[in-house]
Parts: C-alpha cells; structure tokens; sequence
C-alpha cells in the first residue's frame, strides 16, 4: 500500500507541482553585503537569486538562512521562513532559527557518550542534555565564506575548524558546507568534514518554514506527506528511547496526506511528551543514497516544499516551543505552530545507541550528506 502512496504521490508531483516559471528577464546572481559584525569578526550578507527571481538570503555567521522568497499560485512572492530583520535577534534568545546545527543536530541524552573507552562530557543545554551542538555550537560561530556562480547555480561555501574540545567534542573537525540555489527553484545543502580523532559528526540546516508565509498565521492547515513506516520513541526529556516504532495506527502515521493539525493535540504518550511533533522519522529506504523523505502542501498558497536526502533520519519539529516571546521579521510575534523544520539528520543520540547508524567519524575517512530542499505550486 505504501509503494501505491509513493507512487500516487509522484503522479500528483508531477501533474499538478510545477516549478516557478513565471519566467523573467533576471539571471541568476550572488550580491554580497556587510551585516554587522560579531566578537569573531565582521558578518557579510549574501541574496541569491535564480533566474525565476526565486530568493534566498544567508550570512556567515551561523550559516544561517534569513529568507528564501517563493512565488504562490498568484505569482506572489513571499517570505517563507521565520527570522529576525537585523542581527542581534540572532545573538539572544533565537530557538535556531535558519541556523546551520552541528557539531551534532539534535539531543545527545546526559550531554555525555562514550566511544573507544573514553568518555566525553559535554555542555548542558537542555535540562540535562546537549542540543545542537552545546551552548556555542556551530551555529554561534562566525565562518569563512565564498560565493560561486556555475552552471549548477548560485550560491555559498562555508568552511570552519571546530577545535578539539569545542563544547566538549574530541578532535579537530573541518568542516565544509555549499548551499546551492538552482534554476530548478532547489536549494541543495552539501556538508562535508574530516577529523584528526574520532568523533561524532551530525550536521543539518534548521530553518523553520511557514508555507503562507513568514507570520501569516500557524502551519496547522499545512497537509504533511512522509515517506517513512517507524520513528524513534522519546523518553520525557525527549531523548530516543532506543526502540524502533511503527508509526501505524499512532498520530505520526504520515503515509497519507494528512493536516498537521489534525492529531497533534492527541493524548498519545508520545504526543503529549513532546507537546507536538519533535520527533526523528525513519526515512524507507533500500540502500544509500537519495531518496524523496517528506512534502509539505500549504493549500492556501498552492506552495509546496519537498524534501530528499541521503541521511537515515528526518526530524519533523512542529514549533512547539514558540510561545509568543519573540518578535521577528516585520514585527511578528511567533506563537505556537507559527512554523516547522524539517531536519534531515542521523538519529538523536546516536553515540549513546549502537543499534543506530553509526555517527561516529574517524581519520582519514570523509563524512558527506546532501539534502536537496524543492519548492513547487500546486495550480
């Protein structure tokens, strides 16, 4: 049945989804910016734009994405992610938005793990636990950058050295990471390191999306396809339980085009723990490689954002914790469910589960993930 779905999912793609081809006389291009500076240095301000006016904006502190400007079924473009307009929203009390997350995406439970008989002790972030990265993971850094324009598109190379140490990981890591924003309204996220210890590795990009559009409303309307049969229980601080879940017959069953809103106040354990959905799906697959993990359709606009990986893992937040404490992007206050991420990832805690893929990088071996982020209208 679900080879059916996948396979009904795929005519509907491409039938119905088009790219942006409201053609216009724009070529594609990289304009670069000052945007303030931070202890590290000075932080620049890079807006890509394809040659259907597609538009994503992104500096090199944090790696983080600012906007990515979409055209709706109308031909209107607007910004669908949430953010800050300056800077300093992004120094205090940012929940990681468009952040680039690392050295490890997601929780790693006790904020400790040991690997080859030693054990490593992290920085606590959240309660007793590390989340992405630590109190300065990589998204707190300011990185080195460089623009390109090729014939795959237009875009960023971020590089840093995470030294041995930093928030309590072992090794000095190099790291690389390429956005790419295509003339085919993708944008690809390249992540690449190499390390002179082992060391758990797990990157990932963190923006939140609101479809309708930054501080239009909340994402509950949204119809939310995954291709996936089993995601990984958490315990009450939200670390995986170790157990391998079916997600049918539960309110994480995603198989069937399906309103986010629909049972995400259901009194399912797994529901009420993390007060919504934060949790890491098991990605079907058959092998390595890419393959096609999830789609998101906001009926209202016609836009549609679809998601393909080669990680194992892809971590469906519904923006739970937004409580209406932050005022971002136009002066709009993010409540609960103003947006989601999806975060294609190797499993939460992975150091802490050897029954889960390894996360675990050694010398002389080379860590890759692509993730390939698609915009469409449904007409």
């Amino acid at each position: 049945m679900r080879v059916w779905t996948a396979i009904f999912v795929i005519l509907v793609m491409a039938v119905c989804c088009v790219p942006f081809a409201m053609s216009s006389d724009k070529s594609h291009s990289v304009k670069k910016e000052p945007f303030g500076s931070v202890e590290e240095g000075s932080v620049d301000l890079y807006t890509l734009t394809n040659a259907h006016g597609m538009e994503v904006r992104a500096m090199n502190f944090g790696g983080i994405i600012l906007s990515i400007k979409v055209p709706d079924k109308a031909g209107h473009f607007d910004d669908v992610t949430l953010g800050f307009d300056k800077l300093d929203g992004y120094l205090t009390n940012n929940p990681h938005f468009g952040a680039l997350i690392g050295r490890y995406a997601n929780r790693i439970g006790g904020a400790k793990f040991t690997l080859d008989g030693v054990q490593y002790k992290l920085a606590p972030n959240d309660g007793p636990n590390t989340l992405h990265g630590g109190i300065k993971g990589f998204d707190k850094h300011l990185w080195k950058a460089e623009s390109f324009k090729n014939s795959e598109g237009v875009g960023i190379i971020l590089t840093r050295v995470s030294p041995d140490g930093e928030e309590g990981f072992p090794g000095n890591l190099s790291v690389k990471v390429k956005y790419t924003l295509t003339d085919e309204n993708t944008i690809v996220f390249d992540y690449e390191a190499t390390t002179d210890k082992a060391t758990p590795v797990n990157l990932t990009q963190h923006t939140y999306f609101n479809l309708a559009g930054n501080g239009n409303g909340n994402i509950l309307g949204h119809v939310l396809t995954l291709n996936d049969d089993h995601f990984t229980p958490v315990d009450k601080t939200l670390i995986p339980t170790g157990e391998i879940r079916a997600v049918k017959d539960t309110p994480l069953d995603f198989s069937e085009p399906t309103t986010v809103g629909a049972r995400i106040n259901d009194k399912y354990e797994q529901m009420v723990l993390g007060r919504g959905y934060d949790h890491n799906f098991v990605i079907n697959r058959t092998g390595a490689g890419m393959v096609w993990a999830a789609r998101m359709h906001d009926p209202q606009s016609g836009r549609t954002l679809e998601v393909s990986t080669t990680e194992p893992g892809l971590q469906f937040y519904s923006g739970n914790f937004l409580d209406g404490t932050l005022t971002g992007k136009g002066g709009h206050v993010y409540q609960q469910r103003d947006g989601f991420a999806f975060e294609t990832q190797h499993f939460p805690d992975s150091p802490n589960h050897p029954d889960f893929p390894s996360t675990i990088l050694r010398p002389g071996k080379v860590y890759k993930s692509q993730s390939i982020y698609k915009f469409t209208v449904e007409k």
